[in-house]
């Protein structure tokens, strides 16, 4: 996956509570599992104004002028600000595939659903927990400024606001080193490669009973 370090991105907002992943990804977009390609459906009950179908050509479809990721002044994010308990729900994990595919590397909110959470790590999107009175002010400030944008640096744990206002976050240890080195799950298992090797030619010569194919 994708490393995440430093980044400053223009913010845009889910101003609402409760995103569920359904309403991130829609259920009739679950039957691919290639985690790319559907940054065209993230938001797609709120982007379109019909119901869009998997493999549809979304650049015909008609857009609802009333979603703020349609605006122009939000094309090109990649900070997405948010409320309490975005990504609830049932536990896809293609939701931070979409938000990742679209172009969203960072998520604020005041909280986040548990493997949602989780998930986001897992594929190179930083999620930053901030005080709910926090995410009101950059809201307030986001709103009063076109091209609003912010600098996120993982490896200090602060977002900086474009007045020079410094806010620190935290981030579990282990997450942080996973993001900052890329490291998926399966990244994580190839840095033990050659011990995983290792063992294995121990068990076949200790045990090669183990490994005989019946013919």
């Amino acid at each position: 996956m994708k490393a995440f370090t430093q980044l400053k991105g223009l913010v845009a907002p889910m101003d609402r509570a409760n995103v569920d992943t359904d309403l991130i990804i829609p259920k009739q977009f679950l039957k691919s599992i290639k985690r790319s390609g559907f940054g065209p459906n993230l938001f797609d009950e709120l982007r379109y104004l019909d119901e869009g179908q998997p493999g549809e050509d979304c650049s015909k479809r008609p857009l609802n002028p009333d979603f703020p990721l349609n605006f122009d002044r939000y094309q090109g994010a990649s900070v997405l600000l948010a409320r309490e308990n975005f990504g609830c729900g049932s536990s896809r994990e293609h939701a931070p595939w979409a938000l990742e595919d679209y172009g969203f590397r960072c998520i604020i909110a005041p909280s986040y659903a548990d493997i949602f959470f989780n998930n986001c790590f897992k594929n190179g999107v930083l999620p930053v927990v901030l005080d709910a009175q926090v995410v009101d002010e950059l809201f307030t400030d986001m709103y009063a400024q076109e091209g609003y944008s912010l600098e996120i640096n993982l490896q200090a744990q602060t977002i900086t606001t474009p007045t020079g206002k410094v806010i620190g976050f935290e981030v579990d240890a282990f997450r942080k080193n996973c993001l900052l080195n890329g490291l998926d799950d399966i990244g994580i298992t190839l840095q033990s490669a050659d011990s995983i090797r290792s063992y294995q030619q121990k068990l076949r010569e200790s045990s090669p009973w183990l490994f005989d194919v019946v013919q």
